[in-house]
């Protein structure tokens, strides 16, 4: 597949997450919930976190922002449900080195997550890849 019809196919993927977000919402009692912005840039997300020993057994979030913002927090309450804290974590910073042009390990699926990795050429933009990652993870690390 050429490099345009990969953008093209990454660019489809984040604009589905975008309309159509998955896990949209607010957990009733959730044992984390994280309040972030982005002063820059006007993104803000609410994140609510179900953890049962060790264990994300949900996560939603709600908000407001960018495309690139809202379709990262659909794909990472995706990536994290099912997840021991500690994956959850690492998955975390994986998605920080990618949002920072370095290799993941290759043996890792990120599935949609992928779709993101263009938003390392664009510097003003990771802090909006990033938010809903950063608050998880900071949810996450209360949790412990």
């Amino acid at each position: 597949m050429s490099f345009n019809n990969l953008d093209q196919l990454y660019r489809q993927v984040i604009m589905d997450h975008y309309k159509n977000p998955r896990n949209k919402g607010s957990i009733e009692d959730g044992s984390v919930t994280v309040d972030m912005n982005n002063p820059t840039c006007g993104d803000r997300i609410h994140l609510t976190i179900n953890v049962e020993d060790g264990l994300v057994t949900d996560a939603k979030f709600d908000g407001e922002g960018c495309s690139i913002s809202m379709s990262s927090a659909s794909m990472m309450t995706q990536a994290i449900k099912g997840k021991k804290i500690d994956e959850a974590v690492r998955l975390a910073n994986v998605f920080s080195d990618m949002m920072l042009g370095k290799d993941y390990p290759e043996d890792l699926d990120l599935g949609d997550i992928e779709a993101l990795q263009g938003v390392a050429k664009f510097p003003a933009r990771i802090k909006c890849a990033t938010l809903s990652w950063k608050a998880m993870e900071k949810g996450l690390q209360q949790e412990k």
